[in-house]
């Protein structure tokens, strides 16, 4: 199914063409309107290459206007201002593109997915239970995943686990002096964090502990045994706590590479950074110098103790996820604090010859209002704990709305929508604003949440009901556009395609929030004002057939951002 888009700006360029023939310029770009009295569609063409056609935007714009082929899509063309192309299209083009919608997959030949998309996110630090510092990579990265796949890209999800690392120095030397065996064998992530912390506060009384951890962490990393046995126990042990909170937020990764699964390919790096000049040693420790134009601090690559860093890690990812994938691109999803390290990361891969596309997609922290989550501090909320008070208050709506539903309905239309509520929260935020933690604000159910959009599925699936029990099913239904309402859902049904593909650009899925929630308004506004049940059969069939089919892009944009639908609520 080829997009709206894409018919009209073909239709442009075949004007462009025989206008002007020899130009060199980019093709013509159709957008939608944000006014429809400007129409439907618009195009800036003739504005953005005035100065290369040397003429005026208005001539330019007439001129491809009077050159526009015979099509069956455009009703109508004008100009608008200093020189914008307003489209209107047919209603009959509308009637008969709408059930392609469900019919057949859009066409993304154009966009060029060569090579595998690499994204880096989620990435916990094992023996640390997940905390909602934790949500922001996870669901965004998530969705980011599903956004290029829906492109027909193809992608590797990859949880770069934080396994290696000085944590885990501090966590031997803290399970060996502190450990209650009982409560580590019950909830063994809990004890993990309980001596983490009690670390954290007895090395700033004594400093030696750090030294000692130090220590640690230098016979973990040259392969100690006992050290090494016991770090693996501590990933064990997480990876089984965190598997269950990505199987209940309908998480998926393709691989689990954490750290310490470049330990042997990070000598090469240093070996490669000194024999190309790239890297040298100071005071004992080899460092990478940027350029003074390139206003970077230095990058340490090994220290002198000969103990390897978060860069050195990144490099041997960056060098082991090219040899293996041949990538497309290769994005992380960090948050903005580590903006710096990656812009050193980069830096250094392209002196290697690694010309590849690498993407920090940074978002903004969340936080308290009187400052950031801190294992360190102990007063972060754990993920799990978000995760059972939205379900908890999700079921508690249910019970007062519908409590003719049985239990297990409940509990399972309950999870469904609380989860969905965490994560719409985060994604329908602009990905770097920061989100000030509010219990009310992260659980809410009306305006722009989960919620109202899982509502207005469910008030569709309800319609479809009504309409069996009455005899009317979907069988030969033909869409008519009389009403203005009927018009305007109609053209945004068209969107969900192009909208993906901003926000692939863009690494953001707040665009997909945004223009559901929009749908979901305008489906709202069309089910509010216009009857379907009580009209005849022809308008009831065709009203219904908008209704489902707004139902259905509802479904897809939601599970773009991980969200399940729900038939009740």
């Amino acid at each position: 199914m080829k997009l709206v888009e894409k018919i009209l700006e073909d239709l442009l360029k075949k004007s462009v063409e025989k206008i002007f023939p020899n130009a060199e310029v980019k093709d013509p770009v159709v957008q939608r309107t944000s006014n429809e009295n400007f129409g439907d569609f618009q195009t800036n063409f003739a504005m953005i290459n005035a100065k290369v056609f040397k003429k005026a935007p208005r001539v330019i714009a007439q001129d491809i206007i009077d050159n526009i082929p015979e099509n069956e899509i455009i009703e109508k063309i004008e100009i608008a201002g200093p020189g914008f192309i307003n489209i209107f299209i047919k209603n009959d083009f509308l009637v008969n593109y709408l059930p392609k919608l469900e019919k057949e997959e859009p066409d993304f030949s154009f966009i060029t997915d060569k090579g595998t998309v690499v994204i880096d996110y989620s990435s916990p630090n094992i023996a640390k239970p997940m905390h909602i510092g934790h949500l922001r990579s996870t669901v965004i990265g998530d969705s980011i995943k599903r956004i290029y796949k829906y492109l027909g890209y193809d992608v590797i999800g990859d949880n770069h686990l934080g396994d290696w690392g000085t944590q885990f120095g501090k966590l031997i030397v803290a399970y060996r002096l502190w450990l209650d065996r009982e409560h580590y064998e019950k909830d063994p992530i809990g004890e993990m964090e309980r001596i983490y912390v009690k670390f954290e506060k007895e090395a700033e009384k004594n400093p030696e502990l750090l030294e000692e951890a130090r220590q640690e962490l230098k016979k973990l990393q040259d392969g100690e045994t006992e050290n090494r046995k016991l770090w693996q126990e501590f990933i064990d042990l997480s990876l089984k706590e965190y598997n269950k909170i990505y199987r209940r937020m309908d998480i998926e990764f393709d691989t689990y590479y954490g750290e310490s699964h470049y330990h042997s390919i990070m000598p090469e790096i240093v070996k490669m950074l000194l024999e190309k000049g790239i890297a040298t040693y100071s005071e004992g420790a080899v460092v990478v110098f940027f350029d003074e134009k390139e206003n970077l601090p230095p990058a340490i690559i090994q220290k002198k103790d000969g103990a390897f860093l978060y860069a050195t890690s990144d490099l041997a990812c960056i060098k082991f996820r090219r040899e293996t994938y041949h990538p497309n691109r290769i994005l992380y999803v960090t948050d903005e604090r580590q903006q710096t390290h990656f812009k050193q990361v980069f830096n250094i891969a392209r002196k290697l010859g690694w010309e590849d596309n690498y993407q920090h997609i940074w978002f903004g922290l969340m936080r308290f209002a009187d400052g950031v989550f801190s294992t360190r501090k102990g007063n972060v909320i754990k993920l799990q704990e978000l995760l059972d008070k939205a379900v908890e208050k999700a079921k508690a709506i249910i019970e007062e709305k519908n409590p003719e539903l049985s239990e297990e309905e409940k509990s399972k239309i309950a999870e469904i929508i609380g989860i969905g509520a965490v994560k719409y929260a985060d994604l329908s935020q602009n990905r770097i604003s920061h989100i000030i933690f509010d219990w009310d604000k992260m659980l809410a159910f009306d305006g722009n949440t989960a919620p109202y959009l899982l509502y207005t599925y469910a008030r569709i699936q309800s319609l479809k009901r009504k309409a069996k029990d009455n005899g009317y099913t979907l069988d030969n239904a033909e869409i008519l556009i009389n009403e203005k309402l009927e018009r305007k859902l109609s053209l945004l049904l068209t969107q969900l395609p192009i909208i993906v593909m901003r926000a692939a650009d863009d690494y953001k899925p707040n665009l997909i929030a945004d223009y559901l929630f929009e749908l979901a308004q305008t489906y709202n506004s069309f089910y509010n004002s216009l009857s379907v049940l009580k009209e005849e059969e022809k308008v009831l069939k065709s009203r219904l057939l908008l209704s489902h089919l707004a139902g259905e892009v509802l479904r897809k944009g939601l599970d773009l951002l991980g969200i399940k639908v729900v038939d009740k609520m």
